[in-house]
């Protein structure tokens, strides 16, 4: 038996493979084969050890998120300056250049067989033109207006005025979270709030579910919950290798939840 097979089935105990500590650290195993292996594992010290600099590096890749961006190398940031300072003066050579001055010079006369131009004239021409324009704005305003008249408003049964619920993207889970667990693993040091747009949004969500803001999420990610659009967010319980996984819906938001499914995976 390979140190890979140790621990999944068969004769159970160390050693113990890297991959499958990895694993059942990050709650991807069912709950069945976690229960059975935890309590092993926890009497084990090097298993422990491993499972212990796991959650260190766990919490090395959170930090990171709120670590200040390093700022640019100066040699960098000097031909950075020197390369846009370039393109400007090749593309805008009269703006780039020392201004000179220049002696007074009388404004020449108009060469011989030059047209004059009617000033009066040109103010009518302009003026007819105009008047055109705005004839045409003004039909094309009343067309507008004619059609959204014409055309009902199927916005409105969605329940969210004037907003298309939006399509879902990420993976696939039940409508009760089922496979929600598998996620966790590529979820974890993810911020993406997909249709919610904004830490802000998700914000008023978790506070309308009744959720500390507050509390930083170890992972947020987009799922398709059942063809519904939603976010999901990986908040931890308190105890080792145990997740809370909240999926919100697209319209969430003050006083409304809605909550697509909550469910707690993990070591119980």
């Amino acid at each position: 038996m390979t140190d890979e097979s140790r621990g999944i089935g068969g004769t159970v105990g160390p050693p113990w493979s890297v991959d499958v500590l990895a694993d059942l650290h990050a709650g991807v195993l069912d709950d069945a084969r976690a229960a059975e292996l935890w309590p092993l594992v926890n009497a084990d010290p090097e298993a422990r050890a491993i499972l212990d600099a796991l959650d260190a590096t766990r919490a090395d890749l959170a930090a990171l998120a709120d670590a200040p961006a390093p700022p640019m190398p100066a040699q960098f940031a000097a031909r950075l300056d020197a390369a846009l300072a370039a393109e400007a003066a090749a593309r805008f050579p009269a703006r780039t250049q020392p201004h000179q001055t220049q002696p007074h010079q009388t404004q020449p006369s108009a060469p011989q067989g030059a047209q004059v131009v009617d000033l009066a004239a040109a103010r009518r021409r302009r003026n007819k033109r105009l008047g055109w324009a705005a004839g045409v704005l003004t039909a094309a305003a009343a067309a507008v207006v004619a059609v959204t008249v014409a055309i009902p408003d199927t916005s409105q049964q969605s329940g969210t005025p004037n907003v298309a619920a939006p399509a879902p993207s990420g993976p696939t889970v039940g409508s009760d979270g089922s496979g929600a667990q598998a996620l966790i693993g590529k979820g974890l040091g993810v911020r993406d709030f997909g249709p919610l747009q904004s830490e802000d949004r998700l914000d008023a969500c978790l506070a309308a579910a009744g959720l500390d803001p507050k509390v930083r999420p170890e992972g947020i990610r987009p799922v398709n919950v059942g063809g519904k659009a939603g976010v999901m967010v990986i908040l931890t319980t308190g105890k080792l290798a145990q997740f809370r996984l909240v999926a919100f819906g697209a319209d969430c938001g003050p006083g409304n939840p809605a909550v697509l499914f909550d469910k707690v995976v993990g070591e119980k």
